[in-house]
């Protein structure tokens, strides 16, 4: 019929072991040097996930410029119209529209992002102030360049090429 050895059990020793109470638990130590080691993990990479999602949201907020940028000469353009960009510091907005309001866009930099230059400089002008740009049907691409900073000091510039006619976003270098 059946084998016999199927159904035995092997005795093996347990050299050491006091009791079987110990085998089958941690004891606090362990779960306190696995609670700290997790904490120092933790406490260890913080700094660097803040660092990196304060450049991403500066990224995402030159990218947002970017596109309105973009678009703004693209409708130009297109439909042959004249597009005035407005560069709002106070308020960390964009504006862009066309003089019969067909095309009306406001891009309002996120929390935490500023305006703080932008180039061509006016000497003696506030620093503040609203700065107007046209963008003209065929003609050559004003040539803008946007400062944007976040709340750590982190610097990205926003261009628009006069050569090619398009608009990115560069790292500053410090």
């Amino acid at each position: 019929m059946g084998s016999l050895a199927g159904k035995e059990t092997m005795l093996t020793s347990s050299a050491g072991a006091t009791s079987k109470l110990r085998q089958r638990g941690i004891t606090l130590l362990e779960m306190l040097i696995v609670v700290s080691l997790i904490g120092l993990l933790a406490g260890l990479s913080y700094p660097s996930v803040t660092a990196g999602l304060d450049t991403l949201r500066l990224r995402s907020a030159s990218d947002v410029v970017v596109t309105l940028l973009s678009t703004a000469l693209d409708r130009a353009e297109r439909r042959q119209a004249v597009v005035e960009v407005q560069i709002l510091p106070a308020d960390n907005a964009l504006l862009a529209r066309t003089a019969d309001l067909a095309f009306n866009k406001r891009v309002d930099l996120p929390q935490g992002m500023h305006i703080v230059s932008i180039a061509p400089e006016i000497p003696g002008a506030d620093a503040k102030a609203v700065r107007r740009f046209l963008i003209y049907p065929g003609g050559a691409a004003p040539q803008i360049a946007i400062g944007i900073a976040n709340d750590k000091g982190r610097t990205r510039v926003v261009s628009i090429d006069p050569l090619t006619g398009s608009a990115r976003a560069v790292e500053e270098v410090k």
